[in-house]
Formats: structure tokens, C-alpha cells, sequence
């Protein structure tokens, strides 16, 4: 294949527009846990499209499954049935505990879906100001005006206010603030049991008891957003499992259709009693292509050794990764969980993302300071060596502290 880095790049500044810094390569194929840039150079990917190629690239399975289905019928709207919405679903509920879903395209869509389900549950019973959301400090939930509303940062947040309404931000670090923040006016808590975009920072455990007594206190509803933590990320099927969280509602993306578009809010049956026909819809959501992906790879997850698999690798990372960082002084905490791992560094972590590409590495930076780490799910423990052999020697050229 005939690419031109700069042609490509040129022609991007001309026409789509500028709302992402992209990185100086440009990928042609993968294969596993790798990638392939146009000059046929190999990167161990340990990024997985943001947690999205859950089963790698090119998994052979996904690929029969997703030709066969094209070659057959790729959409007919939600006017119609068809038989993989319902499979799916199914296979949702079994994970999660939670009755019904609610399909539709990106992990946005889906805390979308939760928040207005939320206030339509309280609608129902009669409960009309029963409207407002608490979030969480260092929260993200998306870019659409609803998530922004739930999503913390004021980079984000800020030229685009004013936005929905109202939401009081929680520290997770003071639980105590929780039970002022929540009132007869809250409809939901949404909180992700890992914080993704925030530097992959599980919750501190007397918060998350915080929030299991005051949802069973005051009857508030609890959203899950488990977008990026979900669907065996963690090495559990569902992180609010390992929390002993009972939410009502459940976003879940990324890892679902393993590069598909799909995603899908999952419903509790009380909150799924107040919902309408018409309350909600989606024109693309859950047509045949995208939940024959998601049946496909809710199979390989839940029957076919997958989610063992992440325990087994995401132990073995771990203690590599609690090795690195006890090796170099620049590393503040490895921390996460599964194949869900966050470097927390002294100094900004941009070099640390450019250097390891240059190596034949990909990872991520977010919260300036973090190297996020989901590669897919499907990584084998050899791969994971390699990967942190390189960002081992990576890190021992970066200086420990700013301005060093």
C-alpha cells in the first residue's frame, strides 16, 4: 500500500477538522497486539485504539463474523427485529446482573442513555425535581453536552458552558462530602470504579462504601460509567463487581464490538418498569453488524477463556509494572488493575509516549503526568515482557524531576 505520511497529513490540515493532535505515523494493518505503519515497521500496541481493539487486530473470528454478516445484511433500523440484539443482550445481562439493555454507538451515547433514563425514572414516579447529578473529581464521561455536564475537567468543560444541570463534583478523596452533595434533588451518582481519563485512579474504599449508603439511604440511583473499565478489562467481568456495587444503570463501549462501533447502557428492571416507548432511540444503535461483533466477542469473553486469560496476564503485568517503578525514581505508582494500568510519573509523561514509539511501542498519556496502559486483552505475557523491557529502557533516560 502506497502511503505518504505528509501527503496524508496535508491533506487532513486542508479538509477535517483540527479537534486532534495526532502522532507523526500512520497504521496500515495489525495483527494480535501489533500494528504496522506504511513502511512496514512493527509496534507492540499497548493502547488498543483507547481499550477498543479488545481482541486484537485482525482476530480471525471477528473477521469471518463480520464479512459473513456484510455479505448478508448489514442494517434494517429498530423498526424491524433481528436476532443478535437479543443474543447479545442476553449475554449483557447474564455479565452484569442487570435486565436490559439499551444499544446504541459509542460509550458517550451510552452515559447519555444512563443520565436521561435516570431522570426519567424519577419523572415516572412523580418525582419531577428529582433532576440533579453528582460526579466525580478527575470523572469523565464524554464530550456530548450531557456527558461533558457529568465530565470534570474545566478544559473540557468550559467553552462550551452552560451546560446541563445541575451537577454538584465530588472529591473521591473526601467521602464525606457525598452525603451533602446528595439530596431529594439527586437523580443519579455516575462514577467510574476506575477513573480512566483521570489516570486510571480506582476509588478509595471509604468512598466507595460512601456510595453504597447513600444510594441506600436516600434511594438515589447509581450509574456505573464501566465504559472503559468494563467487559473484563479489569479481570472482572464488570468492575462494580469487585466493589460490592449494586448500580441501576451501566455504560459500557470500547472493548464491546472489539472495533465495531457498539455500545449499550444496561438497565435494572425498576428503572427499565419507567421507561416509555419513544423515550429514547437511536438510528444506528444495535443494528445486525455491530451486535453480531458484540455477541461475538461477549462469547469469546464469557466461554471461551478470555476473561481468565486477563487474570492470568494482568497478574503477570502487574508485578512487572511494580518492578519497573521500584527500578526507577521517576515513577511516583504503578496502580490499576487487570490489563487496565496507569504510570503515574514525576514530570509530564509526552516524552515517555514519543520515545517508546520510536522503540516500537505504543502507549498513552493522560492526566499529563500518567502512561496509560490497555493493551488488548488477547496479549500474551511474552508480549507484555517486551513491552515493558522497552518502556524500562525508555524511562531510564528520563530525568526524575522537572527540569532535570
Amino acid at each position: 500500500m502506497n502511503i505518504n505520511l505528509d501527503e496524508i497529513r496535508a491533506r487532513e490540515q486542508q479538509y477535517v477538522l483540527q479537534t486532534y493532535r495526532r502522532q507523526p505515523v500512520a497504521f496500515v494493518k495489525g495483527q494480535g497486539a501489533r500494528l504496522f505503519d506504511a513502511a512496514g515497521r512493527s509496534y507492540l500496541d499497548l493502547v488498543s485504539g483507547i481499550g477498543v481493539a479488545s481482541l486484537g487486530h485482525a482476530h480471525p473470528g471477528l473477521t469471518a463474523c463480520i464479512t459473513d454478516q456484510a455479505s448478508q445484511l448489514l442494517h434494517t433500523s429498530n423498526l424491524y427485529f433481528h436476532p443478535f440484539q437479543a443474543e447479545a443482550a442476553a449475554r449483557l445481562s447474564a455479565l452484569s446482573g442487570l435486565e436490559r439493555t439499551f444499544f446504541c454507538n459509542s460509550g458517550t451515547e451510552a452515559n447519555e442513555a444512563c443520565l436521561k433514563f435516570a431522570r426519567r425514572y424519577w419523572h415516572t414516579l412523580g418525582a419531577h425535581d428529582r433532576v440533579g447529578y453528582v460526579a466525580l473529581v478527575n470523572g469523565f464521561a464524554g464530550r456530548t453536552m450531557g456527558a461533558l455536564s457529568v465530565t470534570w475537567d474545566e478544559h473540557y468543560r468550559g467553552p462550551f458552558q452552560p451546560l446541563i444541570g445541575p451537577v454538584t463534583f465530588v472529591d473521591p478523596e473526601k467521602p464525606e462530602a457525598l452525603a451533602a452533595a446528595v439530596s431529594d434533588k439527586t437523580a443519579a451518582i455516575i462514577a467510574e470504579p476506575i477513573r480512566g481519563e483521570g489516570g486510571i485512579l480506582p476509588l478509595p474504599d471509604a468512598f466507595v462504601r460512601a456510595v453504597k449508603d447513600v444510594c441506600a439511604r436516600t434511594g438515589t440511583l447509581l450509574i456505573a460509567d464501566e465504559v472503559q473499565s468494563g467487559l473484563g478489562r479489569t479481570g472482572h467481568p464488570f468492575y462494580f463487581q469487585a466493589l460490592q456495587w449494586t448500580p441501576d444503570l451501566v455504560s459500557v463501549g470500547k472493548a464491546l464490538g472489539s472495533g465495531v462501533p457498539v455500545a449499550a447502557a444496561l438497565v435494572s428492571e425498576r428503572v427499565a418498569k419507567a421507561i416509555s416507548a419513544g423515550d429514547h432511540g437511536s438510528t444506528y444503535g444495535g443494528n445486525l453488524l455491530a451486535c453480531r461483533a458484540a455477541a461475538f466477542f461477549l462469547e469469546q469473553l464469557m466461554d471461551k477463556g478470555l476473561l481468565e486469560h486477563v487474570r492470568e496476564v494482568g497478574g503477570h503485568f502487574e508485578r512487572r509494572l511494580r518492578t519497573l517503578a521500584l527500578r526507577h525514581p521517576v515513577i511516583v505508582e504503578a496502580r490499576g488493575a487487570g490489563l487496565m494500568r496507569g504510570l503515574e510519573l514525576r514530570v509530564d509523561a509526552a516524552a515517555v509516549v514519543d520515545q517508546a514509539r520510536e522503540h516500537g511501542l505504543l502507549v498513552n498519556r493522560t492526566a499529563e503526568r500518567v502512561v496509560r496502559l490497555l493493551p488488548p486483552l488477547v496479549i500474551e505475557a511474552a508480549e507484555i515482557d517486551d513491552a515493558v523491557d522497552i518502556l524500562d529502557g525508555v524511562l531510564a533516560g528520563i530525568p526524575a524531576e522537572v527540569g532535570a
